[in-house]
């Protein structure tokens, strides 16, 4: 499982942990959509479509590892490699994302104890840069939604 914290509210850059070891950071764009993950030694760039809807990992050596598609619509997808990976909202009065394969639950992305800043994941089903490029897109389809509404 994953544990993710923010840090500094006054920043958007989160810390991805596993049984309390630091796996890695996402540090979001403060004033354009997208960012940076970085995993160990590795760093990746995320960057977003002007709506959000749209969310792309690339790789130091530019290549596109993963795509996330119809971000924040009931049921989106991330495409990496040969695999797609089916997310929806668990709930239409929460924000927490389920990972669904073959249609059956196997994963999450939720907020933790209610408190703003905090969430977990557990998503083993999938690689590990592609389960931390998700978390990213969550987090941001949740930052957005917050600047939305005016919280």
């Amino acid at each position: 499982m994953l544990t993710i914290t923010r840090p500094s509210a006054w920043r958007s850059q989160y810390e991805i942990h596993s049984r309390g070891r630091l796996l890695a950071t996402w540090k979001k764009e403060t004033w354009k959509a997208g960012g940076e993950i970085v995993i160990g030694q590795q760093s990746y760039v995320v960057r977003s479509s002007v709506w959000g809807n749209k969310h792309t990992l690339i790789d130091q050596g530019g290549g596109e590892l993963a795509l996330a598609d119809r971000v924040g619509r009931k049921r989106w997808t991330i495409a990496s490699g040969a695999h797609l990976y089916q997310f929806q909202r668990a709930s239409l009065w929460r924000a927490d994302q389920q990972l669904l394969i073959n249609g059956q639950p196997k994963g999450y992305i939720r907020r933790a104890s209610g408190w703003r800043f905090g969430a977990e994941a557990e998503l083993s089903a999938l690689p590990l840069p592609v389960q931390i490029f998700a978390v990213a897109v969550v987090l941001s389809l949740w930052e957005q939604a917050a600047a939305a509404s005016g919280a």
